[in-house]
């Protein structure tokens, strides 16, 4: 039996330098004053503290595939996969969706090509990667959607990474707009499933039972109705094995939640605002499944502090909030699936 561990992680504001040439007129005008005093140097800081903390999770294997969000693009990626040359069993590819959100924050992945190659469109042979735009009014971030199939059995797995907008301006005020992304996932979600599966056969399982494994800081937590009514995740596998028209997806998070834990904190109050959340395909686990109590909050001792272990911060120097000896305002989490042949 294969193992594949899998981690998502809020980097916090992981930008190109100020003056860095690809950066759109309009990106800069916007980050502007934002970036002031954000140099190479700083930036370099950043990535070692941030790969640090990647070289060591998984026992410090290191990560088989790792989602991140608030990155800006492809090249301080790339600069933080170059970092983790000590990660010499894995040969790390990157996946990213440059979109037009107003900050330049986009979603990304890194992942292991000696264990995950990108399924290709058989008619077209393009890589089966999709930037899902979430429209309410005007587009917000996009939910990005991987393809992936095993090196080792062929297996397919689709992995989606979501950033949904923030809560800025209020929770409630805000909400709306983690609602409609919280619709265009479910929809997405369904059309998975549809496009992968035969309907006019009965006994085509694989893809009706698509294994689809949903990342991200979606900004509101497990119990919030953008999560529960809208992308359709819950606390029952029941429910999951048992939905059909409208797909549900089960929620990862909630054992820990229970436990006080959070991935964010607010006023010293842990917010669970990143999440894993899992398909039908993964619930069954007949080819790719949950590890048992695997899901976990990444911590190591320089990352959080204080009584209530809240994360240690980089910030910047803009807003005299820059610590280098920070790393995120958020703490990855991960979790460890099994393939069966």
């Amino acid at each position: 039996m294969n193992e594949y561990y899998i981690a998502w992680w809020n980097v916090e504001n992981l930008f190109e330098v100020e003056d860095f040439p690809g950066r759109s007129d309009k990106l800069r005008r916007t980050l502007k004053n934002e970036l002031k005093g954000w140099t190479d140097e700083i930036l370099n800081r950043k990535i070692n503290q941030l790969s640090g903390i990647i070289s060591q999770m998984n026992n410090r294997l290191g990560p088989d595939i790792l989602g991140m969000c608030e990155v800006e693009n492809k090249s301080v990626v790339e600069k933080l996969v170059n970092n983790l040359s000590n990660l010499q069993q894995h040969t790390y590819q990157i996946v990213h969706a440059d979109t037009k959100d107003d900050r330049g924050i986009d979603v990304t992945f890194i992942y292991d090509s000696n264990k995950f190659e990108i399924e290709k469109d058989p008619q077209t042979g393009e890589d089966l990667i999709f930037s899902h735009f979430v429209v309410k009014r005007e587009a917000t971030r996009d939910i990005l959607q991987v393809n992936f199939r095993t090196k080792s059995l062929g297996n397919r797995i689709v992995l989606i990474g979501n950033h949904w907008p923030s809560r800025s301006g209020g929770q409630y005020e805000s909400e709306p707009y983690r609602i409609v992304a919280g619709e265009t996932l479910g929809y997405f979600h369904k059309r998975i499933l549809e496009e992968n599966s035969d309907e006019s056969d009965e006994n085509d399982k694989e893809g009706r039972n698509t294994p689809i494994l949903v990342m991200g800081d979606f900004n509101d937590e497990p119990f919030n109705r953008s999560i529960t009514d809208y992308a359709l995740a819950t606390t029952s596998t029941l429910k999951v094995k048992l939905s059909r028209e409208a797909p549900r997806l089960y929620n990862l998070m909630w054992p820990i939640m229970a436990k006080g834990m959070g991935t964010f904190y607010f006023n010293n109050f842990p917010n669970f605002l990143d999440q894993f959340m899992v398909s039908k395909g993964i619930v069954l686990g007949r080819k790719i499944g949950i590890e048992e109590n695997s899901v976990e909050i990444v911590t190591f001792p320089e990352m959080v502090k204080g009584e209530y272990k809240i994360p240690v911060k980089f910030g910047r120097p803009s807003d005299n909030s820059l610590n280098e000896n920070g790393f995120s305002d958020h703490l990855p989490i991960s979790v460890m699936l099994h393939e069966k042949a």
